[in-house]
């Protein structure tokens, strides 16, 4: 990886980090916006007879969860930007009935019982097929991640829906695929004429910051049956491979695994600091 880039994402890490511990204390101190959440813990009885420690340990994981959650979202925008991606949230052009019809279709297939259908890059051909011969409204559709970069004179235009861990259950996996076939249906109306002269190429993921089955385990070694049943095995970006991607760079992991690990003690030392703060 380039020293200059390398640089960027260790720089991302510290301040990103070190600000999201901040922000912890601020939230947990005496007077802090989220300190009543932990308070309210006391009227569990379930939770409180078990003990005061255990009730603020209750409370701060499960926000913990959530929040953190959101700043490493926000922390991989900033390193995709940082490896020379143009990140944006959201795809604006035209999506018609026909192209909606057809998404549709093709979702219902995937979760239809006895039958063999299994997602394929292919369908998305189908979809194409579809655009190509209707007329759709303007309608704007926001996105985890659109990516582009021009490599060779084609521009790449990736699609990424980001789930930190990615435990969907089907309802919220057909719901994650449905959205990015609108997304891609849109991109493809616009682009289609740059796409035919392989100007512009659309690629589409699902996309998770790390890999519950496996920590240096890539998208081959994930195991959600209810993901899987809906995205073809070429669109995951799981743990490793989603960092790889983004950094633009196969030893991209390593480095996001060890700025993680280097700046880390910024979150144990304030988790530190708000449980003692509930200390009598």
């Amino acid at each position: 990886m380039e020293e200059d880039k390398q640089q960027k994402i260790k720089e991302i890490f510290q301040t990103q980090l070190k600000s999201f511990a901040d922000s912890l204390i601020k939230d947990y101190s005496i007077g802090g916006s989220k300190r009543v959440n932990i308070e309210k813990k006391k009227n569990n009885f379930l939770i409180a007879e078990l003990g005061k420690e255990i009730m603020v340990y209750s409370a701060l994981m499960r926000s913990l969860d959530s929040s953190l959650g959101n700043r490493i979202e926000k922390i991989a925008l900033k390193v995709a930007e940082a490896s020379g991606y143009k990140v944006s949230q959201g795809v604006e052009g035209l999506l018609s009935n026909e192209a909606t019809k057809e998404i549709a279709t093709l979702l219902e297939s995937y979760k239809e019982k006895g039958n063999d259908i299994k997602p394929v890059s292919d369908d998305l051909l189908s979809l194409e097929k579809v655009v190509d011969i209707s007329k759709g409204k303007s309608k704007f559709h926001n996105s985890d991640y659109l990516l582009s970069k021009k490599v060779n004179g084609i521009m790449h235009l990736s699609l990424l829906e980001l789930k930190i861990g990615g435990d969907l259950d089907n309802k919220k996996a057909r719901s994650e695929k449905e959205a990015i076939l609108e997304q891609y249906a849109i991109l493809y109306s616009k682009y289609k004429e740059e796409i035919k002269k392989d100007k512009v190429k659309i690629s589409i993921f699902f996309a998770t910051a790390y890999n519950k089955d496996s920590l240096d385990g890539g998208s081959e070694n994930w195991k959600q049956a209810s993901v899987r049943s809906f995205f073809a095995p070429e669109e995951f970006l799981i743990g490793k491979d989603f960092w790889n991607y983004i950094c633009d760079d196969e030893n991209g992991w390593e480095l996001i695994k060890s700025e993680y690990k280097t700046n880390s003690f910024h979150i144990e030392r304030a988790l530190a600091k708000v449980i003692e703060s509930f200390k009598d």
